[in-house]
């Protein structure tokens, strides 16, 4: 077997997540020959420029049976996705790869990844130091009758104008900025939403039905904002917002107001700091 660097190359790109829709349909419910969304590739291409020492190919007899992506950030650890394929599993391929990425966060104080709902993902992180937070996703329709806000907080669409807010409620949450995955995110999600008041800042990515990133300085504006991202899902379209750990109450509370059905939603993993409130991770970013 052969680890090597993932390269920022569409046919790398490709493999990565290949293997990473290989190892989710056999963990759990998937779509067969699903194929990976722009977004994916491009997350996987961004993280090989910023952080190839993070992320790492393990390969067998001429095919990619592992992949793993991570990134460090103002000293915050964070991985992005690790993925095994079925017949590879066990044999600890997984442990190497984690081990290499491990070795791109040394010196890191803190550290973050969310966990899927697999029992081997979750065994895997709290070897790796992690202390594994119990989390849920909301989902459903939403119910527009639900959605009252006082509408005493603006919200309006960001762009890279704002930078310098979004870097700033970042370091106040989890102590890095999310620095240049703000722009890929801008780039692949459908809008982000500000709010900025004398009360306090935040924002929300949003794409579809799904919130993928929320952070706010307080509870009251991280509601504001969800509510705001909520009434922005098309007619049609299912909801979701994942990885509420109990430390996200206010968006539980908004999630019910409005119709959507809580259910188990695997883990946010953490290292050396406290969970971020209010604060939504997002799987790939976190």
């Amino acid at each position: 077997m052969i680890l090597r660097q993932v390269r920022d190359t569409a046919a790398d790109a490709e493999a990565v997540q290949e293997i990473a829709l290989a190892s989710s349909a056999a963990s759990g419910p998937g779509t067969p020959g699903a194929a990976p969304t722009p977004v994916q590739l491009a997350r996987t291409r961004h993280l090989a420029r910023t952080d190839p020492s993070g992320c790492w190919l393990a390969e067998s007899a001429g095919e990619a049976v592992g992949a793993v992506l991570s990134m460090r950030r103002e000293g915050l650890w964070t991985p992005s996705l690790f993925a095994v394929r079925p017949q590879a599993q066990g044999k600890g391929v997984g442990r190497l790869l984690l081990e290499r990425a491990a070795a791109h966060g040394r010196g890191c104080l803190r550290g973050m990844v969310c966990v899927p709902q697999s029992a081997a993902a979750a065994r895997r992180y709290r070897m790796a130091g992690f202390t594994l937070h119990p989390a849920m996703r909301l989902d459903g329709r939403v119910d527009r009758a639900g959605l009252v806000d006082p509408g005493d907080i603006p919200v309006h669409r960001g762009n890279a104008t704002h930078r310098h807010l979004l870097d700033s409620v970042d370091r106040r949450l989890r102590g890095s900025a999310h620095g240049p995955d703000h722009e890929l995110m801008l780039g692949h999600f459908e809008e982000l939403l500000i709010a900025d008041a004398l009360a306090g800042s935040g924002y929300c990515y949003r794409d579809g039905g799904e919130v993928k990133l929320l952070a706010a300085t307080t509870k009251r504006i991280a509601a504001r904002l969800l509510r705001e991202a909520l009434a922005r899902v098309p007619e049609g379209v299912r909801a979701r917002v994942d990885f509420l750990t109990a430390e996200q109450e206010w968006a539980l509370d908004v999630g019910l107001e409005v119709g959507l059905s809580p259910e188990p939603g695997g883990y946010v993993g953490l290292h050396g700091m406290r969970p971020p409130a209010p604060y939504l991770p997002s799987g790939a970013f976190l």
